[in-house]
């Protein structure tokens, strides 16, 4: 039985060249999946195959090159020009999620439809300079490790462990084993992974710049931009309170469906692919 991707492919995008997998028919509507940190293209392994059988032309890259929010979807963009992709079902969790809701929301002619768990995820920096109580800040801790330089080194001598254990601080009810785990974890051995990772999370905080040639739509983003495209949102354990979807329902003006998953952390496509590749499935009905 299959375990692996076997048929990684590269392509020019941009400024980038990315990796990507790609499955099901030609002519099927495309499907675009994005990860997030620190996950990889495995995460979709059995989305990929269940989207396939279901005629869809599933495609998911590994498109990050700065941590800055709206260089995820500018980055995604790209990689479908490159493949000739004018429109698709976009979806993802985490970084891959934000990316998507980014592209629904500043780009929707490129966007047929929208799968988003957690939901609206689109950064407001003013927003974020907020504190949380401190039950919330303290599963934030690896946020204010990665603003020094010892939380920098730390996490490039140790990302294997490191991320094996936010893992299962982030699916405390996901039992993989250790070879999924070194499948995906090959990928944080990728050159720019660290600085990429830090770049994100001090930029979140105020303490990075972000790139001035993509100021226009990251000026947009801080305005919190309604999305407008048929979506599904997913819920899971990791979202705790917000799980039920409620405190961003009025982010989604267009059609619209909310599912809650309950004992599902927050690698969705690889706890629940079932329910992830039903949302794909369902959000294209809705278009």
């Amino acid at each position: 039985m299959k375990t692996s991707f076997t048929s990684l492919k590269q392509i020019d995008a941009g400024v980038l060249s990315v990796g990507y997998v790609e499955a099901g028919p030609a002519a099927g509507t495309p499907v675009v999946l994005l990860h997030g940190w620190p996950y990889d293209i495995h995460c979709y392994f059995d989305v990929a195959s269940q989207l396939a059988s279901a005629g869809y032309r599933f495609l998911s890259g590994e498109t990050v090159r700065s941590g800055h929010q709206a260089v995820f979807a500018v980055d995604t963009i790209a990689f479908m020009d490159a493949l000739g992709i004018e429109k698709a079902i976009v979806g993802g969790f985490d970084w891959g999620g934000r990316a998507a809701d980014i592209m629904a929301a500043l780009w929707p002619e490129r966007c047929k439809a929208l799968v988003s768990v957690s939901g609206y995820q689109i950064i407001n920096l003013q927003a974020t300079q907020r504190p949380l109580p401190p039950k919330a800040e303290q599963g934030w801790w690896y946020l204010f490790y990665f603003t020094t330089e010892r939380g920098r080194l730390g996490y490039s001598e140790n990302r294997h462990d490191f991320n094996k254990l936010i893992w299962k601080l982030a699916s405390p009810k996901w039992d993989f084993d250790d070879a999924t785990y070194d499948r995906s974890a090959a990928a944080f051995d990728n050159p720019d992974h660290v600085d990429i990772v830090i770049d994100n999370y001090r930029w979140r905080l105020g303490l990075a710049e972000g790139d001035p040639r993509y100021d226009s739509p990251a000026a947009k983003l801080q305005q919190s931009p309604v999305i407008a495209v048929p979506t599904i949102t997913l819920g899971s354990d990791f979202d705790g309170a917000a799980a039920n979807g409620a405190t961003y329902r009025d982010k989604f003006s267009g059609k619209y469906i909310h599912r809650t998953l309950d004992g599902i952390g927050h690698n969705v496509p690889q706890e629940a692919p079932q329910a992830f590749s039903q949302a794909v499935v369902d959000v294209d009905g809705l278009s």
